[in-house]
This record gives C-alpha cells, structure tokens and sequence, in this order.
C-alpha cells in the first residue's frame, strides 16, 4: 500500500484531452482513488457527465498484491488482479471465464497528472483504448467549491498548508519539465553523435589519399565497385567525367577526429 499513496487522491478530468475510442466522450468527471479502513483494499470511484448530460459512475475495490481475487460484479468480471508495475504505475487486470476483458493502467505523468488508459473488447470483439487525463484536485481549500456548496472557515493552518501544497506543486512541475527537456535534449545529442559515428566509419573504411586536416571540408563519393573514397575535388569541379557513381556527402572532420556531415 506504500506505492499506492503516490495515487491516493481526487482527481479531475481534463475532458478535452482524452482519446476515445469506445463510448461517449465526457464533459466533465471525478476519479478518486482511496485505502480502505482495513489498509489492504483500494477503493476507486468515478462519476461523469457527458457531452448529452448524461451522468454514470462507477466504483470498485481491489487488492493491490498482484493476486487473482473475486470480483464482486459478476456481470463485468469473475476475477481481478492488480500489480503495482512501480512507484508511478499500477495495472488492473478484469477477467472473465478466465480471460483478460479489460485492462485498465493508472500512471502518474511528469508534469502530476493521471493517466488511466482502458484496453477492452467492443461487443463486436473488436480492440479499442480510452484514455483519460486528471490534475489532481487540492485537499485543502480555503473557501467554498461551489456556490451551493457549504461555508468553509479558512483557517491558519490551512491557509498555509494549500499555500505550501500549490508551491510545491508548482515547483515539482517545474523541475519536471526541465529535466525533460534535458532528456530529450540528450537524446537529440546521442543521435548526433550515432550519425556522426557511423558516418566515420564509413569514411575511415575508405580511400584517403591524402592527409585530412582538422576543420577543412572534403567530399564522399561511392564508386562503382560499391567502395567509397574521400576528396578534396568538388562533384561540380569534377563535372560529369568524375570517377564515381554517386556523391554522399560534402563533411568535414571534427577535433576528435569523428566526421560531420555539412
């Protein structure tokens, strides 16, 4: 139940970023994902409206030990598993005459949010994936959530407790966001540095007839033969009585002796 925390909380839909591609699309919803009183059950729960104002909701428990139990709705499911993948994901597996109807992932994304992604079967049998998007609503709220909703005295304590949380997440989601944009970044680098890589390993596996000199530019041909080879003449200085087959790539060698491709 330790993992489950990370997930323990009311969260709200973000209606216009899900995928559907089974059922109504929604306007609006709450999921709330809870720990029973006896600690060893989750309880989930949701209710939504959809676009035609039509309301549903549904709710279930489960043990998160990644065991097989009975389900108590026998007319969606005989049995159910859940398995906590890591701190951020959790999967949720629906059987029915001892095959898997319904998957449904619970995942945490960088930026704080849900992500539950539903994989089923249509009553045609044919596969189909919803996914829904929620921000996680705030536990503690000095004022009232709704206009009908009942009077809250804001106290100091929790004043300063919804502060701290909205700083925190604010922080958090900032930090994430960095740290994604650098690991894109050095995904973007690592492939430069494969291409420039194999680039040189093709031009070190061809004819040099001369020594290349830091810095200059020079020309990679291939051959008829299939080879290849390095010069320093031009296709257009060349003309159309140049000894190769094709140009590859005008490049130029690099301090550490890889080569780029310009």
């Amino acid at each position: 139940m330790i993992t489950a925390y990370n997930f323990i909380s009311s969260w709200q839909l973000f209606p216009e970023k899900g995928i559907y591609e089974l059922g109504n699309r929604p306007k609006s919803g709450i999921y709330k994902i809870e720990a029973t009183d006896s600690k060893k059950e989750i309880a989930i729960s949701s209710n939504w409206v959809t676009l035609e104002n039509q309301a549903f909701s549904t709710a279930y428990k489960m043990f998160a030990d990644g065991d097989l139990h009975s389900f108590a709705d026998t007319d969606i499911a005989d049995e159910v598993k859940t398995v906590f993948v890591d701190a951020i994901c959790f999967e949720t597996y629906f059987y029915k005459n001892k095959e898997v109807i319904l998957e449904v992932v619970h995942q945490l994304l960088p930026n704080g949010y849900l992500s539950v992604t539903q994989k089923g079967l249509t009553p045609q049998q044919q596969t189909y994936v919803n996914t829904e998007i929620y921000h996680k609503q705030m536990s503690v709220m000095p004022y009232s959530t709704s206009v009908s909703g009942a009077v809250i005295k804001p106290t100091e304590e929790g004043v300063i407790r919804h502060k701290a949380l909205s700083a925190m997440e604010e922080q958090t989601n900032m930090q994430l966001d960095q740290i994604r944009k650098q690991i894109e970044l050095l995904a973007l680098q690592a492939q430069e540095i494969q291409m420039r890589k194999e680039l040189s390993m093709i031009i070190y596996s061809a004819k040099l007839s001369f020594t290349p000199v830091i810095g200059n530019l020079y020309y990679l041909y291939e051959k008829n033969d299939d080879t290849h080879f390095v010069s320093m003449v031009s296709p257009k200085e060349w003309g159309s009585s140049g000894p190769f087959k094709s140009f590859i790539a005008q490049v130029k060698l690099l301090a550490d002796h890889t080569w780029l491709e310009i």
